[in-house]
């Protein structure tokens, strides 16, 4: 049986080079790779387009150098890529094995670049978008799935104090009113948007995070302790209110509030009941009316409630961008329009501000046949990585893909989505043992290899 199979591998080149993948998918990546990774977490939760801006770096902006349009994160996880490859043994085995393990990840990376090539030759926007928003998180999600344990509890721990630092520092701009990395186009600070920027250098790239992470708090982060996970909601929660987004906290509290109701009532039918958890809830429940009159008392709801009162016509623009439709010709919205008379109509309209819908804005600067690839691409990435998740992850895809319609999203340049990959991968990762039993139990063999687990002999 062993000469035959090195004689199989010897004859087809790519079986041999997918079987080496397999055979290394169980063991531990090197220190370099581990760092590399942990490094793009770091960076990319940390660094924004501010913080890049300050040392000549113009990421936000639509003037300079195309390079630097492209996140450093992304860099990053393009260099340890390329690194993997080339310590794995055979860089084209490589690529063989993690996009046999994470086919709809590769799928979406090859629809992206496809697509890119194409926005490049067509000479229409969104070169860097395509890359950020959709190439960056493809590429991550195909390098973890060698389910190397000390990357991703590192990983975790760079999410939880990242977080944690950008919520502290979010309430320190809004209790001061200065903001320490002002979101800035081509240089330009909005000074007229007081509301806090912190580390991911957007009000509303702030808000979807720290509302993505909230749910994830609840119904994710089983290695934390109870106490520890109620602590940092309160502090996401009081940071949400300070970055101003209306749709994410209306959003964090209707979900979370169900999904507590849930298993409360699933804890109570059961006879379940963590008698020191139910005595905690029920005195942070005792002591919320009073934090809340002390917040009011000193106008920590004034800024929001001036949000719902006034929304720079942000309501108005979610009713005209459907008007646009009416200028164009099915032909023309299948290819794409001409993108000056898409610009000119969108300023009479009045959507100065952008087209807050990912699907209609896509469907109006790429076509509706570009924007249907990249929905399916979209749609089987998101189903591979719930896969790889515990059963939880329900609560954050729902909160995830209501949020991603409330903006443009991931119709223009974002690292949203690979931020949201990384909270749902690291955050909802079960256990070992779990998922080897839910493999072996519903795959064969070569699934089993594909998790990077050992193959039952």
């Amino acid at each position: 049986m062993a000469a035959t199979g090195t004689g199989t591998r010897a004859a087809t080149p790519a079986a041999g080079w997918a079987g080496s993948g397999q055979a290394r998918a169980g063991d531990s990546v090197d220190w370099v790779t581990r760092f590399g990774l942990v490094a793009t977490v770091a960076l990319l939760f940390a660094i924004s387009g501010g913080m890049l801006w300050l040392v000549g770096y113009n990421y936000d902006g639509l003037t300079g150098n195309p390079a630097t349009k492209i996140h450093t994160s992304t860099y990053l996880l393009v260099l340890v890529f390329a690194w993997r490859a080339c310590t794995f043994g055979n860089p084209v085995g490589y690529m063989v094995a993690v996009a046999d393990r994470r086919p709809a990840s590769t799928l979406m990376a090859v629809i992206s670049i496809v697509l890119l090539v194409v926005v490049v030759a067509r000479q229409r926007p969104g070169m860097a978008g395509m890359i950020d928003t959709f190439v960056a998180p493809a590429l991550l999600v195909m390098m973890l799935a060698e389910d190397d344990d000390r990357t991703f509890a590192r990983m975790q721990t760079v999410v939880h104090g990242i977080m944690t630092v950008n919520a502290l520092l979010a309430l320190f701009e809004f209790a001061t009113k200065t903001l320490i990395f002002p979101y800035r186009l081509d240089g330009e600070v909005f000074m007229s948007d007081l509301r806090s920027t912190a580390l991911q250098g957007h009000p509303l790239s702030n808000a979807t995070v720290t509302s993505i992470y909230v749910l994830a708090l609840l119904s994710g982060s089983r290695s934390l302790s109870m106490p520890l996970r109620l602590g940092l909601i309160g502090l996401q929660f009081a940071a949400l209110v300070a970055f101003g987004g209306r749709s994410a906290m209306v959003l964090t509290i209707v979900l979370g509030g169900c999904y507590l109701l849930i298993q409360g009532l699933r804890g109570l039918r059961t006879g379940r009941v963590n008698l020191l958890g139910a005595a905690l809830g029920l005195i942070l429940a005792a002591l919320v009316p009073v934090v809340i009159a002390v917040a009011a008392a000193y106008g920590f709801f004034d800024a929001l409630l001036e949000r719902f009162v006034s929304d720079s016509g942000s309501a108005n623009a979610r009713v005209e961008m459907f008007e646009l439709f009416k200028h164009f010709e099915l032909r023309d919205l299948i290819v794409g329009p001409d993108i000056d008379l898409i610009e000119s109509l969108r300023r009479i309209s009045g959507l100065e501000q952008g087209i807050e819908n990912p699907i209609i804005r896509m469907v109006l600067y790429q076509g509706a046949f570009f924007t249907l690839l990249l929905f399916v691409g979209f749609a089987l990435f998101m189903h591979e990585v719930a896969r790889r998740c515990h059963a939880g992850i329900w609560l954050l895809m729902l909160g995830w893909l209501i949020l991603l319609n409330t903006s443009e999203s991931l119709a223009s340049k974002t690292t949203l989505m690979t931020k949201f990959v990384v909270i749902a991968l690291v955050l909802y990762r079960p256990a070992r043992g779990v998922v080897g039993q839910r493999v072996q139990a519903g795959r064969g063999p070569a699934d089993v290899q594909r998790q990077g687990l050992p193959r039952r002999r």
